[in-house]
């Protein structure tokens, strides 16, 4: 029956509302109406409205974080399209357009939730997995802030027992980019891991999961690219995306660390020489995943490149290129992207794009966090504690500890918290302990966390929601700086500088707060908030 009614509401739509072609809609926004788009990097920016201007075109741009073509609002009604297409909002209206394919639109319900759930089963419907358990039960740590390209075993293993001896729960540790020899050969750099079997034996005594930072590109120089040139391109039978002049030859692209050529992965040959590099790293080091980075739309274009490209599938876009690389991490439970296309409903652990390490990027973790689960990505991580731009953790004097501590309180009751700069070298002996305490809250919440992201899988519900999904109907819909882990705990993280107090939206319902104090709803309230809190609440009736 639900198909049913969805049908005849998009036929309604499509002539009252549209233009005459499949490939372009137009709509009137209504008051009160609030929409929420697949533009992840600019989730801060949304719900959008009646009075908002905002223009993207998802052909070849992710914006460097996930993405997906969709837009749903907080009245029922859905635009979705298989392909990547231009859209605005302006004077009140809404138009989109693709000449790829047909969109899909219509009504279902009255509410965010109802729109959001049918697009869900509709468009995305989930898979029934998640990610390794250890992602949400745990906290993350990632080494790119102490080491950045300088990853080495001693360091790494001086920052796991760090972790240890700070009284933090050893969880997953991600060793990010600087540890291989060269983009594409995927191996232990000697020099900087002379024993690398010791620290992973180290590590997992320790009780460290192990994570490692790979991307889809391969550097185009030196003797091992030399001896797979040998292998595949003199043969004609290449793994990487080739120029289209002479397709003998790789293309070369330009990304944030130079020029590389690409695997392409919609040739079965380059899916699988990338993922037995990957399957090297598991069985002969213990590896348990890996952090896939990397990936973006944008650097499928043609603009990115030095010549034109042709790649084994000449129909692909710029788009399937960046989903078919988060589908290899389907093969691997420990996962982590940045960027991505189309994946919702699926086992991947989705991270927001990096953050600044400024208090303007903070407050965007919430509102991206709850995009993320609108958008069917409910395995969410919120970048790294405190930001990941190296450079401002460079001088102790420019370090904003309270910038820190408030960004773990953040995490602590997101689907999973990661951090990065070792809190122990940059914090007060005070602020050290509350980021501790907040990583203990986490793994005490931990089963109630993965209970969720395991109902996720099965019914695509987003773990992080906002409070117009849960309570629709009572103009909660402008409310991004406070969330709901599930539909029983709300949690109001502090996200401005100097700030002892805020100001809370309780739903209907009784409320106990982590201070042991009970609030009945609906009310909005000026609650305490001390450096060392985090105020969270479980409805209890």
């Amino acid at each position: 029956m639900r198909l049913f009614i969805a049908s005849v509401c998009f036929i309604l739509i499509s002539v009252s509302c549209c233009s005459d072609h499949a490939n372009k809609i137009s709509l009137t926004l209504e008051e009160e109406e609030r929409w929420w788009v697949g533009v992840i990097t600019d989730s801060h920016l949304f719900p959008l409205n009646k009075d908002s201007v905002y223009t993207f075109d998802f052909y070849g741009d992710t914006r460097g974080n996930q993405g997906q073509p969709l837009l749903i609002s907080s009245k029922g009604r859905y635009i979705w399209n298989e392909e990547p297409f231009n859209f605005r909002f302006e004077n009140g209206n809404l138009t989109a357009e693709c000449n790829l394919a047909e969109f899909q639109s219509g009504k279902t319900g009255t509410t965010l939730k109802e729109a959001y759930l049918h697009c869900s089963q509709q468009f995305f419907p989930p898979s029934g997995k998640i990610p390794a358990g250890e992602l949400f039960t745990l906290p993350q740590f990632n080494t790119w802030i102490e080491f950045t390209y300088y990853q080495n075993q001693k360091g790494i293993l001086e920052y796991a027992n760090g972790i240890v001896e700070n009284g933090f729960d050893p969880g997953v540790l991600m060793i990010d980019e600087g540890w291989f020899k060269t983009y594409g050969n995927w191996d232990f750099d000697l020099e900087r891991f002379p024993d690398p079997k010791t620290m992973m034996k180290e590590l997992k005594e320790l009780g460290f999961k192990v994570i490692l930072w790979v991307c889809p590109y391969y550097s185009p120089d030196g003797t091992f690219w030399k001896e797979q040139w040998l292998d595949y391109g003199e043969k004609g039978d290449t793994i990487w995306i080739v120029n289209a002049e002479n397709p003998a030859f790789p293309a070369v692209m330009q990304w944030w660390d130079g020029f590389s050529n690409v695997i392409d992965l919609s040739n079965p040959k380059g899916y699988k020489w990338f993922k037995a590099q990957l399957d090297f790293l598991v069985d002969e080091y213990g590896v348990d995943g890996f952090k896939f980075d990397g990936g973006d739309a944008i650097h499928y274009t043609d603009s990115r490149f030095l010549s034109k490209t042709r790649s084994y599938n000449k129909d692909i876009t710029p788009n399937e290129h960046s989903e078919l690389f988060v589908r290899l991490g389907l093969e691997y439970p420990f996962n982590e992207y940045r960027a991505s296309w189309k994946m919702g409903g699926q086992a991947i652990a989705m991270r927001l794009r990096d953050k600044e390490h400024h208090w303007e990027d903070l407050s965007k973790l919430v509102p991206g966090s709850i995009n993320q689960g609108l958008m069917g990505y409910p395995f969410t991580c919120p970048d790294l504690i405190g930001g990941g731009e190296y450079l401002s953790f460079s001088n102790l004097e420019t370090i904003d500890q309270e910038l820190i501590v408030r960004a773990a309180q953040c995490h602590a009751l997101m689907p999973m918290m990661q951090f990065s700069v070792a809190p122990w070298r940059v914090l007060s002996k005070k602020n050290l302990e509350i980021c501790v305490n907040m990583a203990h809250l986490h793994v005490r919440m931990g089963e109630e966390i993965i209970a969720l992201a395991k109902e996720a899988a099965k019914t695509g519900e987003p773990i992080i929601r906002s409070m117009e999904y849960s309570f629709p109907g009572n103009h909660y819909a402008d409310i991004t700086d406070q969330f709901l882990l599930g539909d029983q705990i709300l949690v109001a993280p502090v996200t401005e500088k100097g700030a002892v107090s805020r100001e809370i939206e309780f739903p209907r319902g009784k409320w106990k707060g982590d201070d042991g104090t009970v609030v009945e709803g609906p009310i909005k309230l000026e609650v305490a908030a001390s450096l060392e809190r985090l105020p969270w609440y479980r409805k209890i009736q």
